[in-house]
């Protein structure tokens, strides 16, 4: 299980990954959408479910199939509720980014941003790949 809390800014760890056996937690930084944070203060303002808001979407989501798209591998999203149900039409997915590292958020004081979706470091993709495997659930939210 992982969970997305945008209650934080996007230069602090943000995204929480669970082990629900072992009760283990890793944390990592995670991008979010140019929609969200028009004034790329770092943190998110809003949420949209609109196709071309460039906005991350709030809810649950259904972790889909892995693919090989133009940031390497990455791992589709089915949005479970009304507010994300979008997400397969607009390609909102998990994949790594080049504007998401440490040293980012430590020069800048923040991240970069996508088009609404969860992008990881090319660091962290591998541990967020395995964990967060096709089935598994996603929230995303100012927890």
């Amino acid at each position: 299980m992982a969970i997305a809390d945008f209650s934080t800014p996007s230069a602090t760890p943000r995204f929480h990954l669970y082990d629900l056996i072992t009760g283990d937690t890793t944390t990592l930084l995670v991008s979010h959408g140019k929609g969200s944070d028009p004034s790329h203060s770092g943190w998110v303002q809003q949420f949209s479910n609109v196709p071309g808001s460039e906005a991350t979407s709030e809810g649950a989501y259904l972790v889909g199939d892995t693919y090989y798209g133009k940031y390497g591998e990455s791992r589709r999203l089915i949005g479970l509720e009304p507010q994300n149900d979008q997400a397969e039409s607009r390609a909102i997915v998990i994949h790594p980014a080049w504007y998401v590292s440490q040293s980012i958020a430590e020069q800048q004081g923040k991240v970069g941003r996508s088009q609404g979706c969860f992008a990881f470091s090319f660091d962290d993709i591998g541990q967020v790949l395995a964990r967060v495997a096709p089935g598994s659930l996603l929230y995303a939210g100012k927890v």
